[in-house]
């Protein structure tokens, strides 16, 4: 993957999640912290304690270094590398108040995109060798978009459109309010003729008015396996095809064999476990 691919959101886009987990954390203040003293030093190891995809390390940083800014972290692993086990994917010394008092929000970032990088990672070692690209949705954590879709990344999956503002997806209830779907296709094109055009269908026969009104991209909504081969005939490369719709690891493969271009999964972000890590401080 390339570093662009790869590229997190900003630095301030980082902070801005950051110090929304510490404010919900912290409050005025961690009694326990307090507990220690204040010039106390420690060194901690943070072990992965299951096969993951790593993803997430500029917010465990900004955790970090939000909290103590002198800490050194010492990292034996990247964003989008698979670790095994056991492994210790890094090391870190500092002071312990702060160490502590940003430990819970480093790891919830971590362990929370690392899940979604591993998912992402399954999804789409199940569609290798068909040329297919798995996409994310906007089924995401609220507040955390950029971060999961930079993890879906991570896992070597794609990203959809990041929001309503940068693409135009037109779904069934947009084309019974605009009067059918080539009034709502004539519409999109008059107003953001820069945006990319997608129109989702739920039969050939949409799918044949959304060809004749001439979008860029068609969603196959729960099509069935032969329905769905019908209309990768029918489209003849025209356009590019999603699918989407009853997708999980065991179906995507049939799928993405069908001859579409894109299959969306709406549980690379919404269904995600959080990988176990482990953080183990001792005091130096």
């Amino acid at each position: 993957m390339s570093p662009d691919f790869l590229a997190a959101p900003s630095a301030a886009q980082i902070a801005a999640d950051i110090e929304r987990a510490l404010a919900e954390d912290l409050g005025s203040g961690d009694a326990t912290a307090e507990l220690l003293p204040a010039d106390a030093r420690a060194e901690a190891a943070l072990t992965c304690r299951e096969e993951a995809v790593i993803a997430g390390i500029p917010w465990f940083d900004a955790c970090v270094r939000r909290m103590d800014p002198s800490a050194r972290i010492d990292w034996h692993t990247i964003d989008g590398q698979r670790v095994a086990p056991g492994a210790v994917i890094c090391h870190l010394a500092g002071h312990a108040r702060p160490l502590l008092s940003a430990e819970r929000s480093a790891l919830n970032f971590l362990q929370l995109l690392s899940g979604t990088a591993t998912l992402t990672a399954d999804y789409v070692a199940a569609v290798t060798g068909t040329g297919v690209r798995v996409l994310d949705t906007r089924k995401t954590v609220p507040g955390l978009r950029l971060a999961q879709k930079y993890a879906v990344r991570c896992g070597g999956g794609h990203n959809h459109r990041m929001g309503l503002h940068d693409a135009i997806l037109v779904k069934e209830n947009h084309i019974i309010a605009a009067g059918g779907i080539a009034a709502a296709v004539q519409a999109a094109r008059r107003l953001h003729p820069e945006l990319l055009l997608e129109v989702e269908v739920e039969n050939l026969d949409e799918l044949a008015q959304a060809l004749a009104a001439g979008v860029d991209r068609v969603l196959l909504d729960n099509f069935s396996l032969p329905l769905m081969r019908d209309a990768v005939r029918q489209a003849a490369g025209l356009v590019s095809l999603e699918a989407s719709g009853n997708v999980d690891l065991h179906t995507i493969g049939d799928y993405a064999r069908t001859g579409v271009d894109f299959i969306s999964v709406g549980a690379l972000t919404k269904h995600v476990r959080a990988v176990d890590l482990s953080l183990r401080l001792r005091l130096g």
